[in-house]
């Protein structure tokens, strides 16, 4: 990921908003939203959001012990379905901070309607799946966009 290429999505204070079309090979044959989309919404989101917050790259693979953001725990509820043609937002709010993880509540929207929400709780892992502590560089980048921190 390239730190200095724009952004597609903008920040609203301290909520990323990505604005996303949604194309045929978005739905099921009903033409709603296949379920596990909204997943994929949400990472796209996530990518925006530290993109935009100044963070070049999410993985560190040309390091002596190579790091990669991977998700501990996601939970999501749906309300209402996008549809094909529809034009969502993915709203991304970083909740919290610690040593390990960030935590964020990513909402869907189209046309002011709630259509989704997302809890995710990120963290950074070695490639054998070692727990990292989240580094300085980046978590100075993050904080200006948190809603809570916690040491």
């Amino acid at each position: 990921m390239d730190g200095t290429a724009q952004s597609p999505g903008r920040f609203e204070g301290k909520i990323h908003v990505l604005p996303i079309r949604i194309y045929y090979e978005d739905t099921d044959l009903s033409s709603v939203v296949y379920h596990a989309n909204y997943l994929r919404f949400m990472e796209r989101a996530r990518s925006e959001f530290f993109r935009a917050a100044g963070i070049s790259k999410l993985a560190h693979l040309d390091e002596p012990q190579p790091t990669a953001w991977t998700l501990r725990k996601v939970e999501i509820e749906y309300f209402r379905p996008a549809r094909v043609d529809d034009l969502i937002e993915v709203h991304t709010k970083a909740t919290v901070l610690t040593g390990v993880r960030l935590s964020a509540e990513q909402t869907i929207f189209c046309a002011g309607s709630l259509l989704t929400r997302g809890l995710v709780e990120a963290c950074m892992m070695t490639l054998a799946g070692k727990p990292r502590r989240i580094p300085q560089d980046i978590r100075d980048k993050l904080l200006p966009f948190l809603y809570e921190t916690v040491a």
